[in-house]
């Protein structure tokens, strides 16, 4: 069973995400916080495998949550369930370790399948959300592209390869069909790259490719 806390501000909207969480035979919720601040004391008192949580929220934000989350318990993974798609959000909540970006319209599956991805330590983003990273990314690549390159220069070739594969968006039966490796070869070059890069997940790990790359 995958043992979830949710967090959000909004009583009633809080109540529904519970339902629909609730709805996968194979998610529990172990605990409710309508602010940042309860909802790492949350994750601290229970353990949980994902904290669900908004992004704007009294008291604590949605991304002060995160980071004190990632720092203090970094085996619960975050994963955003918001209706803000700016440039205050999105790009600051995965480099600050969330495994996944979701909006409020996501339908129900995608809410499942988002919360069972950050606790396999894949990552899932909604459509709109993707392509606004991407966008996002390529706005404020300048002040990260030197740093980017720096950091992935410490990658032996084929785990580079495997990283920018990544960053093409990939999964790893993608990665080791271009690269013609097996799965558990590119799942043990992933691990490797992301212990030298620093890198929490493979949305901060795309993310960074993605700004070495870019022109």
């Amino acid at each position: 069973m995958i043992r979830v806390v949710v967090a959000d501000d909004e009583a009633l909207l809080r109540a529904g995400i519970v339902r629909l969480v609730e709805t996968a035979p194979d998610l529990e919720v172990v605990g409710q916080a309508e602010d940042g601040t309860e909802a790492v004391l949350l994750v601290r008192a229970h353990g949980p495998d994902v904290l669900l949580l908004d992004m704007q929220m009294p008291v604590m934000d949605g991304l002060d949550a995160t980071i004190a989350v990632h720092r203090e318990h970094p085996e619960t993974a975050v994963v955003v369930l918001t209706s803000h798609l700016t440039d205050d959000y999105v790009l600051p909540a995965l480099r600050a370790g969330a495994a996944g970006y979701l909006l409020k319209d996501s339908t129900p599956e995608e809410l499942h399948q988002g919360i069972r991805a950050a606790v396999a330590g894949d990552a899932i983003l909604s459509p709109r959300v993707a392509r606004h990273l991407l966008a996002a990314a390529g706005d404020d690549v300048a002040g990260h592209r030197a740093d980017a390159r720096r950091r992935l220069a410490v990658l032996a070739p084929k785990e580079r390869e495997v990283v920018t594969a990544l960053a093409d968006g990939l999964s790893n039966a993608g990665i080791a069909a271009r690269l013609f490796l097996a799965e558990s070869t590119v799942k043990a070059y992933l691990a490797s790259a992301m212990s030298k890069l620093g890198t929490a997940n493979r949305t901060q790990t795309a993310i960074l490719a993605h700004e070495a790359a870019h022109p």
